[in-house]
């Protein structure tokens, strides 16, 4: 699913392109499997002639504030994503939208056009994905209920040591809970254990100080570069495992054997990206 780089690339192209303009068509699609709690023809027209006045993003969610409440939000679920005709926007690896397909895209959930012509479209093929209509997205769930962003609100090196220490459970299942970091998803935690050297099983508590200390810093570094590249993954440095975690089959990594292996969690993990 799109993580935090994907959705924080889909902010920043918002912000760059979209802000500041006023919304003239709006067009909302019929599926109340994705649009959530209010019906297409109120969310039309709670968006029509509203400004864009900032992109707002937690964790794998993300925002737009407008001149006056509601606000659309958007849970990107498994293969969610934002295009800006004319603009190219990073989308998730597995989102199936072509560039040469139709526009908007028949998997279009929310499609407005600003009126300096420019358009958008939030696209989901798979209907995981929420697109809500709300008040104050941060003050409810499924933002309220995120733990710290992992790239705007990093634990301190000592916060985490502590917080590890008394987390009984897999660590790779312990990034995965958007409840404790917000924004890592499976490809994340695969790539940071896999710099820290750390096994996705070893129970989080049994963790040293060194791996703490480790794990933290490769958390920072991964994200942040891949936020700095607006998560277009062929920018990835040729050495991290991304590039060869998608066949699912052994093989080497810089020249050491590297197993995938597939775990299934005691705890369930939200497939919406909550």
């Amino acid at each position: 699913m799109p993580e935090l780089p994907e959705v924080e690339a889909a902010r920043r192209a918002v912000e760059e392109h979209c802000v500041g303009k006023k919304i003239t068509k709006a067009v909302i699609a019929n599926d109340s499997k994705v649009i959530d709690g209010v019906s297409p023809s109120d969310f039309e027209a709670s968006l029509l002639g509203k400004t864009i006045v900032s992109a707002h993003r937690k964790g794998k969610n993300m925002w737009l504030q407008l001149d006056s409440p509601p606000f659309p939000s958007f849970q990107f679920g498994m293969a969610g994503a934002v295009y800006i005709k004319g603009v190219a926007v990073t989308k998730y690896k597995r989102s199936a939208v072509k560039d040469t397909d139709e526009w908007p895209s028949k998997y279009s959930k929310l499609f407005i056009e600003l009126d300096d012509g420019l358009e958008l479209s939030f696209t989901d093929k798979r209907r995981f994905a929420k697109v809500r209509l709300l008040e104050d997205p941060a003050s409810v769930p499924p933002i309220s209920e995120l733990g710290p962003d992992a790239l705007l609100e990093p634990m301190t090196i000592d916060e985490f040591i502590k917080s590890l220490s008394k987390k009984k459970i897999a660590i790779k299942a312990l990034l995965l809970d958007q409840s404790y970091i917000a924004g890592i998803g499976n490809w994340l935690a695969d790539e940071v254990l896999y710099h820290a050297r750390i096994h996705p099983l070893q129970v989080a508590s049994s963790l040293t100080r060194e791996s703490c200390e480790t794990l933290h810093q490769c958390i920072k570094q991964v994200i942040q570069y891949a936020v700095e590249v607006d998560a277009e993954c062929s920018l990835f440095p040729l050495e991290w495992l991304f590039h060869f975690r998608w066949g699912k089959k052994p093989g080497k990594v810089n020249g050491k054997m590297v197993t995938i292996l597939v775990i299934i969690l005691t705890k369930a993990i939200d497939f919406t990206g909550h």
